[in-house]
């Protein structure tokens, strides 16, 4: 990743104006600006007439980076070596956040068995991948055993 970024100013440049390729390169940007940290939280989607979208897990987020909004813009624009980014938009939209993390629910998740939006928003918070995935096994192996206690009665 840290060799894409370090190739944005010289990819924006020989690309020229391209909305495509501007929106992509923004979206990279914030995901490296930011860091593994503050991704879980916030999460750049789109960038619309030069404002990038950032959608947030709450309005408390939405807040604290408002106050960061000079310094994230900088950070964006330095790794994309030009003023690409003109503002961010903050926006509380906690599914988004959830959606755009990795997939962590991949090994619990089949066709008939999806987990419930409020059980991955609960999972979200904890930080170690391996136990936020055995809560979630188990969270569902127990959702599982009271649907069918519920069914047989």
């Amino acid at each position: 990743m840290d060799e894409l970024i370090k190739c944005l100013p010289t990819i924006l440049r020989a690309v020229g104006p391209s909305d495509e390729v501007a929106e992509a390169a923004a979206l990279a940007a914030w995901k490296h600006s930011v860091g593994e940290g503050l991704q879980n939280h916030a999460v750049a989607t789109k960038l619309d007439a030069g404002n990038l979208i950032v959608e947030v897990r709450d309005a408390i987020w939405q807040r604290q980076l408002a106050m960061m909004k000079e310094q994230l813009l900088f950070r964006v624009n330095s790794a994309l070596g030009q003023a690409v980014v003109k503002g961010i938009e903050l926006r509380v939209n906690p599914r988004a956040v959830i959606l755009a993390q990795p997939k962590m629910e991949e090994s619990i998740e089949g066709p008939d068995n999806e987990v419930p939006f409020d059980l991955l928003s609960a999972a979200s918070a904890i930080q170690d991948k391996e136990l936020r995935q055995k809560f979630l096994k188990a969270a569902m192996a127990t959702l599982k055993r009271k649907s069918a206690t519920d069914l047989h009665g």
